[in-house]
């Protein structure tokens, strides 16, 4: 009936993390030339919308091609906490009323509405998850963690170190996976939306860009 594009475009443009590789899209082949069309790609394997595997925080951790695939797909559950601040711990009291409906193959997808930030230096400044309530909804039996930002965790920068990751790592420990750059969540306002983020089947990988959806379907 629906389906709402819960991506960011991949190209030159794409805000990456500090640190990370850019993406480079260059012309390989041209109709004229050759007889098709055919792009090289350059891009870091934590691009754009993507998902990150255990692996990304620990060596000892399945890799992206190793995980059940139905970690990436699965019933949506919207936490709403737009109106969190620059900076702000995202803690439990804000997502205790959405206990009821998170358990085992809930795919948690975290509203902040810092995507309206995306392309400027604000959007950096980010909310984040707190280790706590990370806890509490692992054991809720949560393992897929989505959200509208560039980070699950505080981004650091030169006046605030951060904390070492540790939503990163809990996640990580409990074999989940992490969803970030996520766009258009709001528009996510229908019942029981089913969401998709599958990514490119990368080999011994941390991450990988996927193509996020939330699909309203038929009773």
């Amino acid at each position: 009936m629906r389906i709402v594009d819960l991506s960011v475009p991949v190209g030159p443009g794409t805000q990456v993390y500090p640190g990370d590789p850019v993406p480079r899209f260059t012309v390989h082949a041209t109709v004229r030339e050759d007889g098709f069309n055919l792009l090289h790609l350059e891009v870091g394997s934590q691009t754009g919308t993507h998902v990150d595997a255990p692996y990304h925080f620990r060596d000892d951790a399945p890799r992206l091609h190793e995980l059940d695939l139905g970690l990436f797909v699965g019933p949506g559950v919207l936490l709403d906490v737009r109106g969190a601040k620059a900076r702000e711990r995202i803690t439990w009291e804000r997502l205790s009323p959405y206990a009821d409906r998170l358990g085992p193959g809930v795919i948690a997808l975290i509203c902040t509405g810092w995507s309206a930030h995306y392309g400027t230096p604000a959007y950096f400044d980010h909310p984040y998850l707190d280790a706590d309530a990370c806890r509490r909804m692992l054991d809720l039996g949560v393992r897929t963690f989505c959200l509208d930002a560039i980070n699950i965790d505080e981004t650091p920068d030169e006046t605030h170190p951060g904390d070492g990751y540790p939503v990163h790592h809990l996640i990580a420990e409990a074999g989940g996976v992490i969803g970030e750059n996520f766009r258009n969540l709001e528009q996510v306002d229908f019942p029981n939306p089913i969401v998709s983020c599958l990514p490119v089947a990368l080999e011994n990988a941390d991450g990988a860009p996927v193509r996020a959806v939330a699909m309203q379907l038929e009773e």
